[in-house]
């Protein structure tokens, strides 16, 4: 670009390093020219030569629906060099009829990019009103029709570049189904102005809260424009799968969904998935699935034999009104009649909502394990109370239950179930994170008080009020 260059260009510019301003420049011609790799230093364009619809289809087309093309290629004909913010209804047809021009392209690469949730908003309306003509406002609906569109694209950039880390799409859940369940996840998160409309400030606050609309923004623009900055590796959405059966196994989730949970807690799923944050790929051991119904049958004994053994692990539960639901176990499974487990645990729904549902520091009953003991329930849960679980598996396997009135008390959780008390169609356990290992000399300590030894009687004796007295009276450990 020459000395021309409005101010508003020049300063989209200098938010990329020196190495990096050769490539943004170059997307032009490289779009006009059809060429695929990365173009070397820019050329000047003859005056009046602009980015046609084709052009961009051409380079997109592969990687993202055409849909969601036309939206991007119509939000750079309303950007106004000038003012780097949507042109007016008017010079918008204009503008579209005309192609894109070079300074357009930059301001929108650059905000995209490396700009902010203000700069982002504009853009992100005039994308959402495609084919609507341009308006001071949007609906929720247009929202989330662009989310669809943007979801789509990033998993079919996944599936084109060779991301999926292993998932078998076909082994898989609906994936049209988590598209548009996590659009109205993310929708859902859209809070209106005081008149009940969605405006541009709407829009930044959602951008600016909603991290994934910017990142999946991103991943489109970069991959769909091969848009390659230095010291910008590609985002890992999707945890690395290894060790899986997948002709006897079908999992519950889908990739949409998968996308969604990966990055809600720094976890690492070691059995046949390992989860790692947004941009963070991390190199661990991975075992194989802990437990599955379909691999290893309606056993509650062979469940709670894999739990034990693991660390943290997510649950995924399918009942048989078609509810998908389940929790996140921060901790390893330990077998008493006590509460256990810290405040990253939380509950999720699958279908029919997408939702996330984090402790409320009401309690600390975030998760509960108990088996073979008469007096206390028998069974797995996370939240609530004894009884009146979030979510309750019972040791009987097959039958459990989700209690909440009006909501749970541990996580804030609705009902996650189709009926509170629910018939169990498929369940998934995942491992997460490295084996627990035993703790030096664990092995050879001394004899354990009466109390450790029935900790169904400590329990009872902590429920009913009294003072544990010989918990003061235990022998000294030997160094």
């Amino acid at each position: 670009m020459g000395n021309t260059d409005s101010v508003v260009v020049q300063k989209r510019l200098a938010r990329f390093r020196p190495e990096e301003r050769p490539v943004v420049e170059g997307v032009f011609d490289r779009l006009q020219s059809g060429a695929e790799g990365p173009s070397e230093a820019p050329g000047k364009t003859p005056a009046g030569k602009t980015l046609t619809l084709e052009m961009l289809q051409s380079s997109m087309g592969r990687l993202a629906p055409d849909s969601m093309v036309r939206r991007i290629y119509h939000c750079m004909c309303t950007i106004d060099p000038g003012l780097s913010a949507p042109a007016a209804s008017g010079k918008t047809s204009a503008s579209a009829a005309s192609g894109v021009a070079r300074e357009q392209l930059v301001i929108f690469l650059a905000d995209t990019l490396r700009g902010t949730a203000e700069e982002r908003a504009p853009l992100v309306m005039a994308m959402c009103q495609h084919g609507a003509g341009a308006a001071v406002v949007v609906t929720c609906e247009q929202v989330a029709e662009f989310l669809q569109d943007l979801i789509s694209a990033v998993v079919q950039i996944l599936v084109h570049r060779g991301r999926l880390q292993a998932w078998k799409l076909e082994r898989m859940g609906d994936g049209i189904l988590g598209v548009k369940l996590l659009a109205e996840h993310l929708c859902s998160e859209l809070k209106p102005s005081d008149q009940g409309c969605y405006d541009v400030s709407c829009l930044e606050d959602w951008i600016f809260r909603v991290s994934q609309v910017s990142l999946y923004l991103e991943i489109l623009v970069a991959e769909g424009l091969n848009v390659s900055l230095s010291g910008r590796p590609a985002p890992t959405l999707l945890p690395p799968c290894i060790g899986t059966p997948w002709k006897e196994l079908r999992c519950l989730l889908d990739l949409p969904t998968l996308m969604f949970l990966a990055p809600q807690n720094d976890i690492y799923i070691h059995n046949t998935m390992s989860f790692s944050p947004v941009a963070r790929p991390l190199q661990r051991p991975l075992e194989t699935c802990v437990f599955s119904t379909r691999l290893h049958g309606e056993s509650f004994t062979r469940m709670a034999a894999g739990l034990t053994k693991c660390g943290p692990t997510l649950l995924l539960i399918k009942d048989t009104k078609g509810h998908v639901f389940g929790g996140f176990a921060s901790h390893a499974w330990e077998v008493k009649p006590q509460f256990q487990g810290n405040s990253r645990c939380f509950l999720f729904s699958v279908f029919p909502r997408l939702r996330v549902y984090t402790a409320t520091g009401y309690n600390q009953h975030f998760m509960y394990f108990n088996q073979n003991q008469q007096t206390m329930p028998n069974g797995l849960g996370m939240g609530g109370q004894q009884y009146y679980f979030g979510l309750w598996l019972d040791s009987d396997f097959g039958r459990g239950h989700s209690r909440a009135r009006p909501k749970c008390t541990t996580y804030g959780s609705p009902q996650l179930s189709g009926e509170e008390d629910f018939t169990l169609d498929s369940m998934e356990v995942w491992a997460v994170g490295k084996p627990p290992e035993p703790e030096e000399g664990e092995e050879g300590k001394g004899k354990k008080s009466i109390l450790d030894m029935d900790p169904e009687v400590q329990a009872m004796m902590e429920m009913a009020g009294k003072t544990l007295h010989s918990q003061g009276l235990r022998e000294p450990e030997e160094d």
